[in-house]
Order: structure tokens, then sequence, then C-alpha cells
């Protein structure tokens, strides 16, 4: 198979590109998503497909969403952000661009690309977290996706890891990403400035004085700048990312995690934190192995790529 497009949907941009055998993006389209309606949104992919195949010979569509898809890979159960509710994505966008099309969770689509093209290439057993607004997940066992039986494997950022913490949005309380997410960072960088602590100086001015326009690159740029507070806040995360980490150690023993996603901008700020308390908490720590922790390699592009890509190797789940 030669050229596949892969299209990266998210809550406020649908993005597309044509990407070759080794990864590489070649065109470029993107559209912003009319979210409010489901089949709008349908529409919105369709239309960025046909610009770029009218451009390029594609074979096939790989298609990556933020949300649950069944094990078929063509029917997306639960899209928070795109309204879309037992929605068959595969099957209207295949009927309007005439080519194979294959639906992927974006976060796994995240952790194909790195396995093949990124920071995980020659490791066979990888875990792949993305820290956004919330944590999504990949698991790449024996050079293969790890779906789970029902498709929806992998959502790591509801692993529960406060009992009775706080409420998340999945209704649960105390799931991994109330505590270690560009959600939680903002969060506590916002009450912070809003109690009036001196302490949040530089993320308040940073924001035109506004606390409620504190962002997570505003929260970056303060630490790499060198704001104690702002890099106490990415300390603080880095604890509960790594304790995260351990757990999933303990369960799934990889070689390797690669750490993506918006919040990972802030690299060894966020990282050193991140493998400190790995350590300190993994089980059986000083008789075993480590996984490394690594830094995503693909960037914002990953979704995309790995999309392309599985449209490639579609493998059986």
């Amino acid at each position: 198979m030669g050229l596949t497009i892969g299209v990266d949907i998210g809550g406020t941009k649908v993005a597309g590109g044509v990407v070759d055998e080794d990864g590489t993006i070649i065109a470029q389209a993107r559209r912003d998503t009319p979210s409010t309606d489901s089949k709008a949104a349908l529409d919105t992919i369709v239309e960025v497909v046909r610009e770029l195949a009218a451009e390029h010979p594609v074979d096939a569509v790989g298609l990556g969403a933020a949300g649950f898809i069944d094990e078929k890979r063509s029917t997306v159960l639960f899209a928070p952000n795109l309204s879309w509710r037992n929605t068959p994505v595969k099957e209207y966008v295949q009927q309007h661009v005439e080519m194979p099309v294959y639906v992927e969770n974006d976060a796994n689509a995240a952790a194909w690309a790195e396995y093949r093209f990124g920071a995980g290439q020659g490791e066979s057993h990888l875990l792949c977290i993305t820290l956004g607004t919330g944590i999504g997940g990949g698991i790449v066992v024996g050079g293969h996706l790890y779906r789970g039986r029902y498709g929806i494997a992998a959502e790591f950022g509801h692993m529960r890891v406060v009992p009775e913490g706080m409420r998340c949005g999945c209704g649960n309380k105390g799931c991994w990403e109330m505590y270690a997410s560009g959600h939680a960072l903002v969060r506590e960088a916002r009450q912070l400035a809003a109690s009036g602590s001196p302490m949040a100086e530089r993320p308040l001015e940073l924001s035109g004085g506004q606390p409620e326009r504190i962002t997570g690159p505003i929260v970056t740029q303060a630490a790499q700048e060198g704001d104690p507070v702002s890099i106490e806040l990415f300390e603080e995360l880095g604890h509960w990312l790594g304790q995260g980490l351990a757990s999933l150690a303990a369960i799934i023993d990889p070689g390797c995690f690669v750490i993506g996603g918006g919040v990972s901008e802030a690299g060894d700020l966020l990282l050193k934190p991140a493998r400190e308390a790995f350590h300190r908490a993994l089980t059986g720590r000083g008789h075993r192995p480590e996984a490394e922790i690594r830094l995503a390699a693909l960037g914002n592009q990953a979704g995309l790529v790995g999309a392309a890509d599985l449209a490639r190797h579609p493998h059986p789940h």
C-alpha cells in the first residue's frame, strides 16, 4: 500500500495529513470541529479527506478520535467532545470517500506512531501516556496494539489513585487524570492565583492578571523561566505521574513508557520528579529491571501519523 491519509479528530479541530510508509507527512489540511452537531463533524472529516485525496493518490484512510471505539474499529460508542453516541463513523465516511476507512482511538494511534517512528522504536512492550486536558493511553505488546476485548483498553486516566478523591468528569472519584493531567496543573495554578497568593505572581502576570486565563502553556513558560511555584506545580504533577506509572508497571511490566501530549512539553521539569516517584513507588524496587521513561518524539502529529499507519496495517483486535 502506498500513501494513506491520517485524520486526528479533536474537540476543536479536524487535522488531516497524507502520510508515506516512513511516517512522513507530505501534505496537510485542517478545519474547525463543529462539535455540537454529530453529522456536521462527520461531514467535516469527509471534506478534509476529499481535499487531500484530490491532490494525492491515496489507498486508505485512518481516523483517530478521542472516545471509545468498538472492537470492530468502526463505530464510535462514546466521544464526549463530538456528540457521538454509537455513531457508525467508518460506514459514513467510507460511503462518501470511496476507499477503506479504519477508526482508532486517538491515544492508541499516537502510541502506535511512537512505537513505529518515534521514541518507542525498537521496544516490544511499550505504554504511551498522553497528558492533555485528561490522560489518554495506548499499549503496544509484542508489536501489536492491545485494545482489550471491547476495544476500549488503555483508558489510563480513569485508574483510581485516591480513595474517594476529587470527582472526575467520568462520574467516579479519585481518577488519575484529576491529579496528573493538564487540567490538574491549570486547576492548581488558578486556585493559587485566585487566593491572592504572592507565590502565583508570575503565572498571573503572564495571564494579564486574570486567574481564569491561566493555561498549561503559561505555567510551563513560567516554570521554564525559573518561577519557583510553577516548578513546584510540575514537581507535584510529576509525583502523581510517577505513582501512576508504577501501578501500570506492576500490571503490564513494559520496557518503556513514552510520555506525550501538551503537558510533556515541560520536559525534565515533569520527567525528573516522575522518574523519582516511579522509582520510589515501584513494587520490588531494587530487585527488578526498571522501565525507561522517555519523552515522546512526534509531538501533536503523533495521532495523525499513527492513524494513517494503522490504515496501512489494519491489525486484528
